[in-house]
């Protein structure tokens, strides 16, 4: 069962949604859905976690969909981010793999209650919202692939298929939040670092 306390402390994402009962009402979503599935939680549910009355949840949220998709919709604009900044550092797309790879894998893992939410109720939007979604999911996808790519370029990566080795990284990285157990014998940055290994041997780093 997944405490308020852990979900705030993984909740990074949320750290700019205002006003705080927008925000508590966010968190609160994330625990009941993670926890027991979109479709079988109900809005009492959520304004129950938050302290709050179902009737105030609607202030804010006028639907139950509406807090899915902007959970959605945070949390892939900070997996976009993440992928971004190091996919745009300076070094080798060696370099660049391993360390969009870690941080990619560190975020799911130490927010693997936000994260499971975000990659797996995709299916529980609406056609609009779903769309939305799969479009940052495109990019994210792009961000990856541009990596792989440079490294084909430069002859550091032995790839015959960029676009199914971008899809093979970005799934083993997305797992990570469906397994990760906080009381397990890893910590996101060991679980980070292994990954980053796996994928630079996938894609024949160092050959």
């Amino acid at each position: 069962m997944t405490t308020a306390e852990e979900t705030a402390g993984e909740a990074q994402p949320w750290g700019e949604v205002t006003p705080d009962a927008a925000r508590r009402l966010l968190v609160a979503a994330v625990e009941a859905f993670a926890e027991r599935g979109y479709h079988a939680t109900t809005t009492r549910d959520i304004a129950g976690r938050a302290g709050m009355s179902p009737a105030a949840l609607y202030i804010h949220y006028k639907t139950k969909e509406e807090l899915l998709h902007r959970i959605s919709r945070i949390g892939h604009e900070k997996a976009l981010e993440i992928l971004r900044v190091a996919a745009r550092r300076e070094g080798s797309a060696t370099e660049r793999l391993a360390d969009a790879v870690s941080s990619f894998v560190r975020w799911h893992a130490g927010g693997r209650t936000t994260a499971r939410v975000v990659q797996y109720e995709l299916d529980s939007l609406g056609p609009d919202a779903r769309a939305e979604i799969l479009a940052l999911r495109r990019r994210v996808d792009a961000e990856v692939r541009g990596i792989v790519e440079d490294g084909v370029a430069s002859g550091e990566f032995d790839v015959a298929d960029v676009q199914g080795t971008t899809l093979a990284v970005l799934s083993l990285c997305i797992d990570v939040a469906r397994w990760f157990n906080v009381d397990g014998p890893r910590t996101p940055e060991e679980v980070g670092e292994l990954y980053a290994g796996l994928v630079l041997r996938m894609v024949g780093a160092g050959r």
